[in-house]
């Protein structure tokens, strides 16, 4: 019995906080407000803790090894009578896990659990992608859209493989190492281990402040998903009737993302971390990013009671991908709402690399990072809202003083080009441009006003056309208009899928910059303008 006491005391998890008395007896805790405090260990702990946080930079030695190696040889401290016996810490790394190591027995249910933030990989599962009864759905994971392969005869076939064998290499070398790093830094160890303090207390302040519930869900490729829910459909008002789902970017966490704009709008918000990010297991290549999205709406909808029609998706720069793939994958969502994100991830990946590689960089992204927004966006017939940042310095191909090379332009005119292609002609895209070259609201409001757009015209249009035909996109809208009149449906649709905000890539959104996205209600239905 002592040694297997002693065996749990190893393998248990690591306290961080209680996020409330079980008794709620302490002094400082107020009414209504679950009041917690971080644990504090004894000098004892706190000097194992020490020992610990050195052997977690495992990955970082065991790369460097080598050169640690050949310099300690060099330097005489490579001898028996140099070595450190390691034997003596043992017994005191078991007793500063005693404690931590016996929550879960003593823990009845998944209530008391929840009082206290350990290690996520001890959390149980509160969602399984096995409970739920999904036939297009396997264990190699869900569908994505892939790029068309070119016809070959089957002799050519046979000898372009042999000759881009070593690009197949070097291309899964690339995506596996250092590209999937520098594309998901917020993966990296180090870089988590950096921001831990900032998380925790994120963390906290959901859990404290807002009631939120801290689930483990686990997707059909085995990776555990870290998701926080915060429910509002107690509170007054319509918002918290509506689940806003998060995504988050490259280097972005729940604890201190994109939720925090919804919170504030009185929205119910469930927000995840990306695989390998936080407390979610796995790495962010895009099969894991989609099979994580699928589990996280799984999960709203069957256990957190939510339909589909009540859902938005909303996600921040490289979130769009996982959030485009929801909306094309599960077309009776209510809306998408994508800020500062781009159409294609291979012309921002182009800009970053040497030009001499540009074969390989694109062979890399296509095979293995393929992060299609607008292929998987115009997929859905929903309501789109495109937030685009003036003064962003990620997804521009030439700067943030150039308004025009941020992608999110092109993520626009994709999106137009497919719903409206008889609107959006060489002119339609002319004046488009022209407005999206607007850096600021007066610019954007000279180029509307110039060419005396008229709103009411425009609805009258397109509510007719959608009254004899009632048919999905794309529509035909436009097909025996006037020059002068395809201009304006352009940049009146232009305007209505998207809103400028005049910052740069990582500035929070506002609560007030929060809209719900334009639709077309049927004539008889009026209008229907964002909140």
């Amino acid at each position: 019995m002592a040694g297997w006491m002693w065996l749990r005391c190893v393998l248990g998890p690591h306290l961080q906080r209680i996020h409330r008395s079980p008794d709620q007896t302490r002094p400082d805790a107020r009414a209504g407000r679950r009041q917690g405090w971080s644990y504090q260990p004894r000098s004892l702990e706190k000097h194992t803790d020490s020992i610990l946080s050195w052997v977690s930079l495992w990955s970082l030695s065991y790369y460097s090894s080598p050169l640690l190696l050949c310099y300690l040889y060099r330097k005489g401290y490579i001898c028996s009578s140099k070595l450190v016996p390691v034997s003596q810490y043992v017994g005191t790394v078991l007793v500063c896990l005693l404690g931590v190591a016996c929550l879960r027995g003593k823990a009845t249910d998944i209530t008391e659990l929840r009082c206290y933030d350990f290690d996520f990989p001890h959390w149980p599962a509160d969602f399984s992608w096995t409970e739920v009864s999904n036939p297009k759905l396997s264990k190699t994971g869900v569908s994505l859209l892939k790029p068309e392969p070119r016809l070959r005869g089957a002799a050519d076939s046979v000898l372009n493989s042999v000759r881009t064998l070593p690009c197949h290499i070097i291309s899964f070398l690339i995506a596996h190492t250092f590209g999937r790093r520098m594309l998901y830094p917020g993966s990296v160890g180090l870089l988590q281990k950096a921001m831990r303090p900032m998380l925790q207390q994120g963390q906290a302040r959901l859990i404290e402040e807002f009631d939120g519930q801290r689930n483990k869900l686990v997707a059909c490729d085995g990776n555990e998903i870290d998701t926080m829910f915060v429910d509002r459909r107690k509170d007054e008002g319509q918002n918290g009737q509506t689940l806003v789902i998060c995504c988050e970017g490259n280097a972005g966490f729940y604890e201190v993302g994109c939720m925090n704009t919804p919170l504030e709008g009185g929205y119910s918000v469930l927000g995840w971390n990306h695989p390998g990010f936080g407390g979610s297991t796995g790495v962010p290549f895009p099969q894991n990013e989609a099979n994580a999205m699928d589990v996280v709406i799984q999960f709203a909808m069957h256990k957190l009671g939510f339909k589909l029609s009540d859902i938005v998706v909303y996600a921040w720069s490289i979130g769009g991908y996982p959030a485009s793939w929801a909306a094309m994958s599960y077309p009776e969502i209510q809306s998408i709402v994508l800020d500062a994100s781009f159409d294609d991830l291979l012309p921002l990946a182009l800009k970053v690399m040497p030009d001499s590689w540009r074969p390989l960089v694109q062979h890399t992204v296509r095979q293995y990072m393929n992060l299609n927004n607008a292929e998987q966006l115009i997929k859905y017939q929903g309501p789109v809202l495109l937030i685009r940042r003036t003064r962003d310095e990620i997804i521009t191909t030439m700067g943030p003083e150039d308004v025009m090379s941020n992608r999110g332009n092109d993520l626009l005119l994709k999106l137009l080009q497919f719903r409206y292609p008889k609107i959006m002609t060489d002119e339609g895209i002319r004046v488009i441009r022209q407005w999206l070259g607007a850096s600021n609201h007066l610019e954007e409001a000279s180029v509307y006003s110039g060419y005396e757009v008229d709103d009411d015209w425009c609805v009258s249009v397109l509510q007719s056309y959608q009254a004899d035909r009632d048919v999905l996109f794309p529509w035909s809208v436009g097909e025996d208009m006037t020059l002068e009149g395809r201009r304006q449906l352009a940049l009146f649709l232009a305007r209505k899928y998207m809103r400028n905000f005049e910052t740069t890539h990582c500035t929070p959104l506002p609560a007030s910059e929060f809209h719900s996205p334009w639709r077309l209600k049927k004539e008889n239905d009026g209008w229907m303008r964002g909140k």
